[in-house]
């Protein structure tokens, strides 16, 4: 897709229903040398009931010298039944720079969601910069105070490679290296979205 100034727009289109028992969905990406790619995802990825079956999404990023990458994620939604592995691994090289947003949603609406675990593995010139697991398979423990509460929305921004200037306070968390996470716990899309905004502009300056 065309888009202003340097660089290429790479928009993912879904051509029939995903994620369905029994898929294994994965995306490979490998930005070359000083390259720019802004990758967009506008209709998001719906989980549907997996009816005692799984599935699985797995994304692997690598960057090159130099380049740089911006990756929108609108809504991966779990709806009620789903059973989902989501992976994603980031291999930036020196001077690469990630600038990546992302909302996980439990639940369409009126339901309580499915079993998500996210794992999300990030390398910096080959130095582990995050390593998270996510485990939110069992919805009683997922909504304990301390784990989401109330909150069915996980809506994140992560600049990594960089450390952007951008909003402080609880939403921030400063990793061990080049690298800056904002998250937001949140009922709606649109309450995660009002927190993020800001620190999304920071992440793409």
């Amino acid at each position: 897709m065309r888009r202003p100034g340097p660089g290429l727009r790479v928009v993912l289109a879904a051509v029939r229903a995903s994620l369905c028992a029994g898929d294994d969905l994965r995306l490979h990406v490998h930005v070359g040398p000083g390259a720019h790619l802004d990758l967009v995802d506008p209709n998001g990825t719906v989980a549907y009931n997996a009816r005692g079956g799984r599935a699985a999404w797995r994304a692997d990023i690598t960057l090159a010298e130099g380049a740089r990458m911006t990756w929108t994620e609108p809504s991966f939604i779990v709806s009620e039944g789903a059973d989902v592995l989501r992976e994603t691994t980031v291999s930036l090289a020196a001077g690469a720079r990630l600038a990546w947003r992302e909302t996980l949603v439990l639940g369409r609406t009126g339901e309580r969601g499915g079993a998500l675990r996210s794992a999300t593995r990030v390398t910096h010139e080959g130095r582990e910069l995050l390593a998270e697991d996510l485990d939110l398979r069992d919805a009683e423990l997922r909504e304990l105070p301390g784990v989401l509460g109330g909150g069915r929305v996980i809506g994140q921004v992560a600049a990594l490679g960089s450390v952007p200037d951008g909003p402080a306070g609880p939403h921030r968390l400063d990793l061990a290296g080049p690298g800056v996470l904002w998250r937001a716990l949140a009922r709606r899309t649109y309450e995660s979205d009002r927190v993020l905004d800001e620190a999304w502009r920071a992440a793409v300056r």
